[in-house]
């Protein structure tokens, strides 16, 4: 029995009987006759039940599904920095987080066209807890990380996650992916949480320095950027219960729906950066920083920082920055025609008479652009 029964994806010899499981699942069915429009289902189901592997269902069935969401949602996706990446070598990308599914299916659709695996990737349990989203998940090569524990189950479970990155990573040579916080990013601010590196490093071996073992693990941090953010107005009401100091309560589905949202709303332009590899820069830091509470705080500021940087600012964020100034600094990064598509996105989704509302939406836009002008003043500095 492997201890990371409870989380990890279908071995390649249990892909086949998972997929007999949904093969008749309604979902699948809109899933399949949304890739594959023109086909009947016979076509897909008898493709699907010859599969055997967790590649073969990814670029089979998956991989189109993700070219015919961009086709249908967005105005395309590029791509920077993946030219770094080397193929036989596994790499531990840690990510801005803003849609459930479509961060990691565009990573991975990238690295896959490019020549180069595709990873494991980390999924929070609370949205795997339908049966059908369980399989799917694990049919595409996804780990679970469970939410809401107590702290003493938190802290064993933190464990075997860790151990199961390092296994991925160091003994099967298969790149991971991981947000830099739990949770998506709502309001813009793509801080990595120190927890999420506590957590990474509690598999490091005894006696070895945490920094020691991150480099052995290929740290990269990557940005991901959409020019509309289809779940934008989904996110309003965390916004301002956050704005206004309340606890925020998840609705029932609400998860789900977010998740559907971010799949078919409308994206317009979207931008994947890979940076670099921080090794030399981890070593630096075990040089000239003190005590392992301010190294893991530097960690955690330089994947900020090239996180930050490697973000694609789009016209949207410069707009909402003018917009929430009630200035024009920025005009000369965007066209009135964009302005005005803009202002009617905001106008259809926010209550313009409730300033806070206007301020949250506003700022979820704004704030990589002030983030990355502020890092820029810095280094200058």
């Amino acid at each position: 029995m492997s201890p990371f029964e409870d989380i990890r994806p279908y071995y390649d010899t249990e892909v086949n009987q998972a997929i007999r499981q949904i093969i008749d699942h309604p979902m699948l069915k809109a899933m399949m006759n949304f890739t594959f429009p023109d086909f009947q289902d016979s076509y897909w189901k008898d493709l699907m039940l010859h599969c055997h592997s967790i590649r073969d269902f990814q670029i089979n069935f998956i991989y189109p599904g993700v070219k015919k969401v961009l086709e249908k949602s967005s105005e395309g996706l590029s791509t920077s920095g993946f030219e770094k990446l080397e193929a036989s070598t596994s790499y531990l990308f840690i990510s801005n987080h803003r849609d459930i599914i479509l961060d990691t299916s565009l990573l991975n659709a990238s690295l896959y066209e490019k020549g180069l695996f595709m990873t494991t990737s980390a999924i929070g349990d609370n949205l795997v807890k339908k049966p059908f989203l369980n399989h799917l998940s694990r049919l595409t090569r996804n780990f679970t990380i469970k939410r809401g524990l107590p702290a003493r189950e938190l802290l064993e479970s933190s464990k075997v996650v860790s151990a199961y990155i390092r296994h991925s990573l160091l003994r099967e040579n298969r790149s991971v992916w991981i947000a830099q916080r739990e949770g998506r990013t709502k309001d813009g601010n793509d801080l990595t949480h120190k927890g999420v590196l506590k957590m990474i490093s509690m598999a490091s071996d005894e006696g070895e320095h945490f920094l020691d073992y991150l480099k052995r693990l290929n740290v990269i941090p990557v940005s991901i950027s959409y020019e509309y953010d289809p779940t934008d107005i989904l996110k309003m009401p965390e916004l301002l219960a956050k704005a206004n100091q309340e606890t925020y309560i998840k609705a029932e589905n609400e998860d789900f729906k977010t998740l559907l949202s971010g799949i078919i709303g409308q994206k317009k332009r979207i931008h994947i950066h890979i940076g670099d590899l921080l090794n030399d820069k981890i070593e630096y830091i075990k040089n000239t920083v003190s005590g392992n509470v301010k190294q893991m705080q530097a960690l955690a500021d330089l994947i900020d920082n090239q996180i930050i940087t490697g973000y694609k600012l789009w016209p949207t964020k410069y707009i909402a920055c003018d917009l929430l100034s009630g200035t024009d600094q920025f005009s000369s990064e965007y066209t009135s025609e964009e302005k005005a598509l803009f202002e009617a996105r905001f106008r259809r989704g926010v209550d313009k008479n409730n300033p806070v509302a206007v301020k949250s939406f506003l700022s979820m836009y704004a704030n990589p652009v002030l983030n990355q002008k502020r890092l820029l003043e810095e280094i200058k500095n």
